[in-house]
């Protein structure tokens, strides 16, 4: 399973890829404005520290502006991938956007139709968003879950991208599912690193070392 993170941050991504664990990235319009910088500036210093697909976000609501948006944003570096919101004009802007060689995301997710429209529209990723379905009382894995079983099935190009994690959890059940990619935020993507039993098993073996008396090893 490959790994994205969710965030605009600059330092937050270089941190991460350097850690030699980053696929890509996906940002949206209010990961963008956080950061308080320029879309175009911030979206290619983004695409020249990642490999990956970086996704960013047309923000028109017709077929026609978001055409004229993806054309624009795609040009600015070979890895963007253009981010659509599940609607009927945005699966119009992904079905020509395809058609031209450009790679989309279709996010805003939250059911097994909508998974499918994405997909046959030629969505290069969709995104269910699993820790807002958490939030009204439903099962986002279960989507996820349906999603790559539905893409297997019927040999859809999509990709799945597991989106909306909340928690290390989340990421587990992900794997388990195989979902082809999560997005993680900063801070559950580092706490992938831990565990109580790694830092204990650590701890002794440093103690067990000093009180050998082998010193330094150089």
């Amino acid at each position: 399973m490959k790994f994205f993170i969710d965030t605009a941050n600059i330092e937050q991504i270089q941190e991460v890829n350097d850690l030699g664990l980053l696929d890509g990235v996906t940002t949206n319009p209010s990961l963008i404005a956080k950061e308080k910088k320029g879309f175009r500036e911030l979206i290619e210093e983004i695409c020249g520290i990642v490999d990956g697909p970086v996704s960013a976000e047309v923000i028109a609501q017709d077929c026609d502006g978001m055409l004229k948006e993806a054309r624009h944003v795609a040009g600015w570096a070979d890895n963007i991938v253009i981010k659509i919101p599940m609607c009927p004009e945005g699966m119009k802007a992904v079905k020509t956007l395809t058609a031209e060689g450009i790679r989309t995301n279709v996010t805003l997710i939250f059911s097994l139709p909508q998974a499918l429209i994405a997909c046959k529209a030629g969505a290069s990723f969709i995104s269910p968003f699993i820790g807002r379905i958490d939030d009204i009382g439903y099962d986002g894995m279960e989507l996820v879950g349906d999603c790559v079983d539905m893409i297997n099935e019927f040999c859809f190009d999509s990709e799945v991208i597991s989106a909306s994690v909340r928690h290390v959890q989340h990421v587990v059940q992900a794997i388990q599912l195989g979902s082809h990619i999560a997005t993680v935020p900063y801070a559950p993507l580092l706490k992938l690193f831990k565990h109580p039993l790694t830092d204990i098993g650590n701890s002794n073996f440093l103690k067990d070392w000093e009180n050998a008396g082998l010193g330094d090893i150089l």
